[in-house]
């Protein structure tokens, strides 16, 4: 069975039925002891007991009124049967015997815990993500689950928790694409979808999942730094290199250009070696000042 979405009386239109049922009773019940004390004993018991029963049928009819606020919904059930639901906002007046809960249609934010779990690579990594969602049909969030708040944290941990070994920490290889680091705006597109799958039949919408938190466990923090620090310095390394060349190639093609000098292949090489040593190197270099030839 799907949500069915019903309309009830008002409220308003109602209370004037419940007043003037309060008012009567009222009425019986004085009319019949001042009748008693004219010595019209039955007619006085029977004004008192038709008072009463309609003071308790007050009483029962005044428990059919509820309120609803926006965005907040009243599943209405009868003896265990689903009459429907009511979202419009406003005062409303049912059937005093229907069972009315409540369950709220607005946006919730769940902030997940920290997860501890592996990477694709087996590394263990520390995760949590906020996801918004809210319910959308009430129905399927009632009666298809036990408690559907429990049900969304449930599977939102176990979400991350597969999500977590589907991809890297960081990308440490040219073929791969995707990271938990570097890929964010896919992965919670990726999470998103996972746990809208999850969820559906619990009534639940996904509005959006995005990682709060992600960072190495501590027992592996420090070597990772490490390692992360060293594929700096190569990457570093190999600009400075590439860019060293280059200048290089540019001032013997420019010298050789100009005529300013003509080299055989044993001073190329060495001035060669001379240029990437002052390029490449983490000090300035120290100038040496050559009195002689250069081939003394």
């Amino acid at each position: 069975m799907n949500e069915k979405e019903i309309k009830v009386q008002s409220g308003a239109g109602m209370i004037a039925v419940d007043l003037l049922m309060l008012v009567f009773s009222l009425f019986l019940i004085i009319i019949g002891a001042i009748v008693e004390t004219d010595g019209h004993r039955p007619l006085a018991v029977a004004a008192i007991v038709l008072g009463a029963f309609l003071l308790v049928v007050w009483i029962v009819f005044s428990t059919g009124f509820f309120t609803l606020q926006p965005n907040v919904a009243a599943v209405l059930i009868l003896f265990g049967d689903y009459k429907g639901t009511v979202k419009q906002p406003g005062w409303h007046w049912t059937n005093p015997f229907v069972t009315k809960k409540k369950i709220s249609l607005r946006s919730r934010n769940l902030n997940g815990e920290k997860l501890k779990v592996n990477d694709e690579a087996g590394n263990p990594v520390e995760i949590a993500a906020v996801i918004v969602w809210h319910v959308q049909n009430t129905y399927e969030a009632l009666f298809n689950v036990e408690n559907y708040t429990d049900y969304v944290k449930t599977q939102s941990e176990s979400a991350i928790r597969h999500l977590a070994g589907l991809y890297p920490y960081d990308i440490t290889d040219d073929n791969q694409k995707l990271s938990l680091r570097g890929s964010a705006d896919e992965v919670a597109e990726a999470l998103t979808r996972e746990l809208q799958e999850r969820l559906g039949k619990s009534g639940v919408v996904i509005e959006e999942a995005r990682l709060s938190h992600l960072a190495y466990a501590p027992e592996i923090a420090a070597v990772m730094l490490q390692r992360q620090q060293a594929s700096a310095i190569v990457a570093a390394r190999q600009k400075i290199v590439e860019g060293a060349v280059g200048m290089v190639e540019m001032a013997l093609n420019r010298i050789e250009a100009n005529g300013t000098a003509q080299f055989d292949e044993e001073r190329k090489a060495a001035m060669v070696s001379n240029l990437m040593v002052v390029l490449c190197g983490e000090r300035a270099a120290q100038p040496v000042i050559n009195t002689g030839t250069i081939y003394n």
